[in-house]
């Protein structure tokens, strides 16, 4: 996707965090997953005698299994004695829930909380699933000590919708909720003394700009199809790999514009670490590609990008838990790249002539399947998906000194990575290639810009013989821009001379059509009185009646109505005028501003989403490597 009139350009197909207190997390995860699968492997019901009593307490076998499963996992006993315990009263509180559930219909919500209440997390809430969105995120608000109007809840991979009951929403019983707060709680956490004004201030500000960016992606896609100067006013485009613009159908257009756009908001916040408000962009777009046709989704790789975003966010929130189906996301991004890129990359080398770039991708996708297989506890799967991220992570690495060398060449440190990828670290390939692009792109936009210059002669040269800017525009985009077939599908179609633009300007509709205009169309073989209907018809414009009547052998259609007064007819003026106009105004500012915090985070390079400098990356990969080699030591001491 690009934009047109900013000049900024979206593709369209497409860890300097705080001390990583992740590390005892993830592990105990990982040991929490093994000691699950021995449980399972082992067929041992922990409600049950003899590791529960019949008061509902810890029966002494417990000890005894602890003592099993942390001799061969090489682990303390206590913790894993601890660990076990949590399952226990877990699986017990589950069913308990399930009980209840049968019996009275209330319903047991899986709560997870943000990151920074270190304790208590995870909690279960109970409530009926007929209240309505809203009344549960006061319920959480309440029991959990947030501000009601700054938190955002997500169940089931959607935003909840505050209007609508749970039931209509898809809300079950035992189901897992994520809560997302708007304001930087990090922050709140470090800075106690800030007042509390200033943090509902803030998060207002965050839910502000979130309903700016659904606003601001609207207009810009509503204005692709009726934007008249695209060198004056910024809207959306969708182009191929190549830069080059592409048609889409109409019923997929719209959805797949705002899809594109709110991924591209999203990723901007990933890159700002804002990832709580990150995810509802995700989702959204999530959403709005699923409207798509399967064929569409198939053949570009931004579904697939999206999907790696979606699972690297929640894993950003350390949520990951919350999303049940990562494993079927990844796999989907998987097979999405394999789709659009060829089996072993061969249509993304015949298309671009090279497949370094895209590496980027594969190491975040087998980054992710490693760190969702190690907190299922499966390491052997982990180990092999990790060391796969490893060794792209060689592939990819950059020499500084190549970058600097670049650089000095005039080109930026985003085209210097990108360039160097794709040559796989050769300098003068890498200059080459970016200089060969450059001149690619220019020859695009020069080309675009003549056929947008042809559009716009297309549209005054129809709006000269009488047609409004919207039928102009509507007739040669059936048309694919050509002006005859617009002109043929005009007069055919009589009736779309009246989609006006609402502008007093182009109103010039008159009680009764003059003799001279009548007698012209008379002189021209026309019967009188049906030369005199066309032109009341076409509020006296006698090219258009006569076009219309010469078209359709001397007489109207029998479809058009001949009485347009009343539906055409301009707004009677009151005394409130003058407040609409400084109300459309105000309204006018704010579109403007919404739509320009939109073309604010669209980068300039149309691949920026394959540009990293892949130290988060690096990082992460280190720290679960270690874990894995941590767990196969203790599986060989034992």
């Amino acid at each position: 996707m690009k934009t047109n009139g900013g000049r900024r350009r979206i593709r369209a197909l497409g860890w300097s965090q705080r001390a990583w207190r992740g590390a005892g997390m993830a592990q105990k995860k990982y040991l929490q997953a093994k000691l699950t699968q021995f449980l399972r492997e082992d067929r041992i019901q922990l409600w049950k005698p003899p590791y529960t009593d019949e008061n509902k307490k810890v029966g002494l076998a417990l000890k005894d299994l602890a003592k099993k499963y942390s001799d061969k996992l090489e682990c303390c006993e206590n913790e894993v004695e601890k660990m076990i315990e949590e399952i226990r009263c877990k699986a017990i509180e589950r069913g308990t829930g399930n009980e209840n559930y049968r019996t009275t219909g209330i319903a047991t919500i899986e709560v997870f909380l943000p990151p920074r209440l270190k304790k208590d997390r995870k909690n279960f809430l109970e409530t009926r699933l007929l209240i309505t969105g809203r009344e549960l995120r006061s319920k959480i608000a309440e029991t959990f000590g947030f501000q009601e109007n700054y938190i955002k809840i997500v169940i089931n991979k959607k935003q909840l919708q505050l209007g609508k009951t749970l039931e209509e929403q898809g809300v079950a019983h035992n189901v897992k909720a994520m809560v997302l707060e708007l304001k930087q709680s990090e922050e709140d956490v470090r800075k106690n003394f800030q007042l509390e004004e200033e943090e509902q201030n803030e998060a207002e500000l965050k839910e502000k700009q979130i309903q700016r960016t659904k606003r601001g992606l609207e207009i810009l896609a509503q204005r692709a199809e009726t934007v008249v100067d695209p060198e004056m006013t910024p809207y959306l485009d969708i182009a191929n790999q190549t830069g080059r613009s592409i048609r889409i159908p109409a019923s997929e257009r719209k959805a797949l514009m705002l899809a594109m756009g709110y991924h591209e908001k999203g990723r901007a916040f990933l890159k700002r670490k804002e990832y709580g408000i990150a995810l509802p962009c995700l989702l959204d777009a999530d959403k709005y590609f699923c409207e798509c046709c399967r064929e569409l989704l198939d053949t570009v790789d931004n579904y697939a990008v999206l999907q790696l975003d979606i699972v690297w966010c929640y894993f950003r929130l350390e949520q990951l838990e919350c999303l049940d189906d990562a494993e079927k996301k990844l796999n989907l991004a998987q097979k999405c790249f394999k789709n659009c890129y060829g089996e072993n990359h061969q249509r993304l080398v015949h298309i671009k002539g090279n497949c370094g770039k895209e590496k980027v991708l594969f190491l975040r996708l087998y980054l992710l399947q490693g760190i969702r297989n190690y907190h299922s506890g499966n390491d052997v799967e982990a180990c092999e998906y990790l060391n796969k991220a490893r060794q792209l992570l060689k592939e990819l690495y950059i020499d500084p000194s190549k970058v600097d060398n670049l650089l000095q060449l005039g080109f930026t440190a985003q085209e210097a990575r990108l360039g160097l990828r794709a040559c796989d670290g050769n300098v003068d390939h890498a200059a080459t290639h970016i200089t060969n692009r450059r001149e690619e792109l220019a020859q695009i936009r020069k080309e675009e810009k003549e056929k947008k210059r042809r559009r716009l002669e297309n549209i005054r040269s129809l709006k000269q013989m009488g047609y409004s800017t919207h039928a102009a525009q509507q007739a040669l985009h059936a048309a694919s821009g050509n002006l005859d077939e617009a002109m043929k599908i005009l007069l055919s179609n009589p009736q779309m001379w009246w989609l006006n633009d609402s502008n007093p300007e182009t109103d010039n509709r008159q009680e009764s059509p003059s003799q001279e205009n009548i007698d012209q169309l008379v002189y021209m073989g026309f019967d009188a009185l049906v030369a005199e209907a066309a032109l009341r018809v076409f509020r006296g414009n006698v090219q258009l009646a006569a076009q219309t009547l010469a078209h359709n052998g001397g007489s109207l259609p029998p479809d058009l109505p001949l009485s347009p007064e009343d539906s055409l007819s301009p707004p009677a003026t009151s005394p409130s005028d003058s407040a609409g106009t400084s109300s459309a105004s105000t309204d006018e500012d704010m579109e403007t501003e919404a739509v320009n915090e939109i073309l604010e985070d669209i980068p300039e390079h149309e691949e920026d989403y394959l540009d990293s400098t892949l130290e988060d990356e690096e990082m992460i990969i280190a720290e679960y490597l270690s874990y894995v080699e941590n767990m196969k030591s203790a599986t060989k001491k034992n």
